[in-house]
């Protein structure tokens, strides 16, 4: 199916400072967010006790707070509404350490003026566990760049793999500066689909640049900048419609899914549309940025398809016995 003509060559890099420039705005913008307001991690990362109430009625915020605030155990406590008007979370930073008593018959026992509720669920992470998951997060991401990184310089040449590991330090920075922006709790949901878009991103940008390899052997224009609109305009119809309709998937999910997945959902819509915007506008003008030489390319290449017949040849004749 053709979104575009795949006949007709757009001047993709002809609009690449611009992007360029937008895009170093909203990386910069979001450095900033995150060095400045900082990440808002949940439980999964700080530890503590999470405790999802649902009332029959309107929850009472306000009288469950101040409640919460003359309670001793309870007076650090944060609480927030959680999707409909009749459910609250309440946050508390320490965990419970009793075995004596479920810390939720305490809670359901403090509230027990404020109404008909259940509790519905509680969740809780201890200190250590939580600097470990952190530390392990951060790790997952750092080897996740460092295997992408060297799997396209195996397959690539070098320019293109810091190209695209640039795009997407790019897209995930983008992303936290969002969920920064939005104030979404930074918990392991997030992580996972922050791993999601690296997978994601990269299989778009690695799409985008095997069709320039394949251009610069097969083009017969002598302008990187040409070969690569004619390989971002041949694989248009493609990134359109995968994009559009993993966005759709994730937009329903956002939509209709609940408060449960709404920060992996979130960070997954803003995902897709900074990945598959910098595929396009950010990692291939890259590759200009970096130099890269369309005449030594081919020469190499030209090089290496002779050395192989050369090799093939003498295959030959050592099997021939002419050798």
């Amino acid at each position: 199916m053709e979104v575009f003509n795949n006949n007709r060559v757009y001047p993709f890099m002809q609009k690449r400072i611009p992007f360029m420039g937008l895009s170093a705005f909203l990386f910069i913008a979001s450095l900033v967010l995150i060095f400045t307001k900082g990440l808002n991690f949940g439980i999964d990362f700080t530890g503590g006790t999470l405790i999802q109430v649902q009332y029959e009625q309107k929850a009472p915020i306000g009288n469950v707070r101040t409640i919460l605030a003359k309670t001793e155990k309870f007076q650090k406590a944060n609480v927030t509404k959680f999707g409909s008007d009749n459910e609250i979370v309440i946050r508390i930073p320490t965990s419970s350490t009793s075995i004596q008593k479920d810390i939720g018959d305490e809670l359901r026992e403090t509230l027990l003026s404020t109404g008909k509720f259940e509790i519905r669920r509680v969740d809780m992470v201890g200190p250590k566990v939580g600097d470990a998951l952190q530390e392990k997060g951060l790790m997952a991401l750092s080897l996740a760049l460092l295997v992408i990184l060297v799997y396209v310089s195996l397959r690539f040449e070098w320019r293109f793999a810091i190209a695209s590991v640039l795009a997407l330090v790019h897209d995930i920075t983008i992303t936290v500066g969002f969920i920064v922006f939005f104030n979404i709790d930074v918990n392991l949901d997030i992580l996972a689909a922050l791993l999601t878009l690296l997978g994601y991103s990269i299989n778009d940008t690695i799409i985008v640049f095997d069709r320039i390899r394949e251009g610069l052997t097969n083009s017969k224009e002598n302008e990187l900048s040409k070969v690569i609109d004619e390989s971002v305009s041949n694989t248009l119809s493609r990134t359109t419609l995968t994009s559009l309709t993993t966005f759709f998937v994730i937009l329903t999910l956002f939509l209709f899914g609940g408060e449960i997945i709404y920060g992996f959902s979130f960070a997954l819509l803003v995902g897709i549309i900074i990945g598959t915007y910098s595929s396009i506008f950010i990692a291939s003008p890259l590759l200009m940025q970096f130099g890269f030489n369309i005449s030594d390319y081919r020469n190499k290449e030209a090089q290496k398809e002779k050395d192989k017949k050369e090799k093939e040849r003498m295959r030959a004749q050592f099997e021939q016995g002419t050798v």
